[in-house]
Formats: C-alpha cells, sequence, structure tokens
C-alpha cells in the first residue's frame, strides 16, 4: 500500500497540474498598455530578477507581498505576457511588535510603512477602476501547481469571458514546487498563505468606489480561500459586523474543490458561511479523476466530486434551505478526467460569466442549466461558437 500511495503521489502532480517550471517575464515599461488593460496581481511569490531587468516569481515563501500589474499579449484570453511591473512591495509579515500592558503593540515605524504600501495599492486599484468605468473586482486564486504566468493568463481567459469590465486581479501564492512530494509542499505554502490572502481582501474592501468583488478559487486554491474567509467572517461577527456588509463579497466560486467535505461540512456549514456571502456556486465533477486520486490518497470525499445522493438527509435539508449556495454538475460537458475545466471549457466559462455579470440564479434562462435534486443543477452543453480561444491552464 506504501508504494501505491507514493505512485498516486505522483499521478496527483500529473494530473493536477502540469511541469511548474517558473518563466522568466520581461519587465513592463511605464505607458506600455492602456490601464483599461492592465491585469492586476498581489503575490507573497518570491520574486528572483534576471538580466535585463526581467523577473522571475518563484516557489519561494515571501514574508513580504508583492503587488503589480502585467500586461496581456494580444488581446485578452491569450496565454502571452508582454510584461510585468511590481509597483509596490509591503513590509515583511509578521511586523515588529512589543508587548504593553499583555496586549501586542505593532512597533509605530513598522505600521506606517505598511498602512503607506496598502494606500499606494489602495489608490492604483482605485485608478484601476475608474479607468474601466467599474465598480467591481474579480479576484482570482489558483490551485495546485501553477506556475505566475500561467495563473495571469487564466485570469485573462476569465476576464474575457465575462460582459461585465470588472478589474481583474490575480492572488499569485508559491505554489509549484518541484519533486515527489510537491503536491504537500503546495499545500503547506497554501497555509502560509492564508494570512496574506486575509490581508488582500481586506485592502480590496476598502478601495475608494469599489461596489462588489467577486472571488473565483480553483482546486486547492479553494483551501486557502475557504480557510481565509471563514477567520475573516468569524471575526466581523465577533465586532458585531455583517461580513455581507463589510467584506463585500457578492460571488465566491468554487471550481473543482479540492477539499474534504467532511472538514467543509464540520468548518463551514456547521458555521453558517453561507450567508456571508451573496451567492456561492460550487463547480462539481463526480468522475474528477484527480480529485479521485487526491481522495484516495489523503482520505475523505472530495467537494469537488459530490453529488446529491452522496449526501446524508440532514445535509440534503441544509443545502435545500440555504438559498444562496448551488451545485452545478459539469461532468455532461468536460468528461470524468477533466479537472482544468473552469478556464479552458467556453460551457463552464459562459455559465461562470452570468453568474458574475448578473447574479443569475440556476434557472435563468441566460444559464443553460437542467435541475437536478435539491440545490444541485446540471450544466447542459450549447452548440454555438466558444466564447474564446482555448489555452494551457493551471
Amino acid at each position: 500500500m506504501p508504494c501505491v500511495r507514493l505512485a498516486l503521489t505522483c499521478a496527483i502532480a500529473l494530473l493536477l497540474g502540469a511541469c511548474a517550471t517558473g518563466r522568466t517575464l520581461p519587465p513592463l515599461a511605464p505607458d506600455t498598455a492602456p490601464a483599461a488593460k492592465m491585469l492586476h496581481f498581489v503575490s507573497d511569490r518570491g520574486i528572483e530578477m534576471a538580466p535585463g531587468g526581467a523577473l522571475r516569481f518563484s516557489t519561494r515563501r515571501d514574508p513580504a507581498m508583492s503587488y503589480g500589474v502585467a500586461a496581456p499579449g494580444a488581446g485578452e484570453g491569450t496565454t502571452g505576457l508582454r510584461g510585468v511591473r511590481v509597483l509596490v512591495r509591503f513590509p515583511g509579515t509578521p511586523l515588529p511588535f512589543d508587548v504593553r500592558g499583555g496586549q501586542p503593540v505593532t512597533e509605530p515605524a513598522a505600521a506606517r510603512a505598511y498602512d503607506a504600501s496598502a494606500a499606494a495599492v489602495r489608490a492604483e486599484l482605485a485608478g484601476g477602476l475608474a479607468a474601466r468605468g467599474t465598480r467591481d473586482i474579480l479576484l482570482y486564486v489558483h490551485g495546485f501547481n501553477s506556475r505566475f504566468h500561467d495563473t495571469i493568463a487564466t485570469l485573462a481567459r476569465i476576464r474575457a469571458a465575462s460582459g461585465k469590465d470588472a478589474l481583474p486581479v490575480a492572488f499569485s501564492w508559491p505554489a509549484g514546487n518541484q519533486g515527489l512530494f510537491a503536491y504537500f509542499k503546495d499545500r503547506e505554502s497554501g497555509a502560509f498563505s492564508v494570512f496574506h490572502l486575509k490581508k488582500t481582501l481586506r485592502l480590496l474592501a476598502s478601495v475608494p468606489g469599489l461596489r462588489r468583488i467577486h472571488v473565483v478559487a480553483h482546486s486547492r486554491g479553494s483551501q486557502v480561500v475557504t480557510t481565509a474567509l471563514r477567520e475573516m467572517v468569524i471575526a466581523e461577527r465577533a465586532a458585531g459586523r455583517d461580513p455581507r456588509r463589510s467584506l463585500g463579497i457578492e460571488n465566491l466560486i468554487l471550481a473543482a474543490p479540492d477539499l474534504d467535505f467532511s472538514v467543509v461540512r464540520q468548518r463551514l456549514i456547521a458555521e453558517q458561511f453561507g450567508p456571508a456571502f451573496g451567492r456561492i456556486t460550487v463547480y462539481v465533477n463526480p468522475g474528477d479523476s484527480a480529485l479521485g486520486l487526491a481522495q484516495f490518497l489523503l482520505t475523505g470525499v472530495r467537494f469537488g466530486r459530490i453529488s446529491f445522493d452522496q449526501l446524508r438527509p440532514e445535509e440534503r435539508e441544509i443545502f435545500t434551505e440555504v438559498r444562496n449556495v448551488d451545485f452545478i454538475n459539469v461532468s455532461g460537458v468536460v468528461g470524468r478526467r477533466s479537472h482544468l475545466y473552469f478556464s479552458a471549457n467556453p460551457d463552464v466559462l459562459r455559465d461562470m460569466a452570468a453568474v458574475i455579470d448578473s447574479g443569475a440564479a440556476p434557472g435563468d434562462p441566460a444559464r443553460s442549466l437542467e435541475p437536478d435534486e435539491g440545490n444541485f443543477w446540471r450544466l447542459i452543453q450549447r452548440r454555438d461558437t466558444p466564447l474564446i480561444r482555448k489555452g494551457p491552464d493551471r
């Protein structure tokens, strides 16, 4: 059995993502691309400087977040990037502090430096909203074994599928570790990045002119996102605030989530996680072979593989009563082996875009869905022209 599990570890690395060697990206000169076309990012990956000013985003965990912009290639939705520019470097965390009267107090100089970085990012994002003429932000959080440039390209494809001109922002955590135990190394890197993602989400919520945030998380990125949001929801409620208003998250979209369903049941459902958001949409494929291997290796049903008949009677009743959580079974349009469907399959992209653009409920004609049972729906394949050109995806 140990040999079988070892072999499956390698198989997961192949199925959940491809080779993740970082690519050197050209520097982006000022005014290279219109502000309205820029893709924004926050990352806690280590950044290495190559000759000529080129940048490489590594798998090293950086205690200091970086914020910057990237210019897509010939049209959004393609895999190429014209260049990347880092605009703001935050102080490393944890910030130095003293304990006074039994309470931790951040050193004033460190707090001022951090606040100055946050203010600079806030101003840049506010400018980005104004340039696009929008009040919405689309935040994408990638999964296991994703390289920085693939993450940005995926963000561009999701953004291109949507008619709403939301400001596109990627949170890039240090995934893409190499070797036999890459999957487990990436899991640890995701845990490292939870604090930085919380800081990023709070920063986004404070951007002047913002109305709503739409969060899309794929695979293991769902663990990073839901852990961060769970802690934030608890903190907001403890402070007497309504997280539905204070966090500003209209849509939380989990695509092929690599989460243990029993953990979801205990830590999210039991703590009434759902009401903190406008709508939660979970894309599932009960035949997802990559999540099937992860399920065998780690034990526990993967959230991205559940179906209505796997739920206990009390769980079915809960999901039926919670009106803002929907499960979309995509197996009819992507097949059993697909795990990367969320950003490459035009039918899935089209449905996701309808959620982001108008908040369309599953029964809305804008979405090609048929009812299954409870809060579960099935995605129906359309025959018209794909939204965007397919490209590599992580």
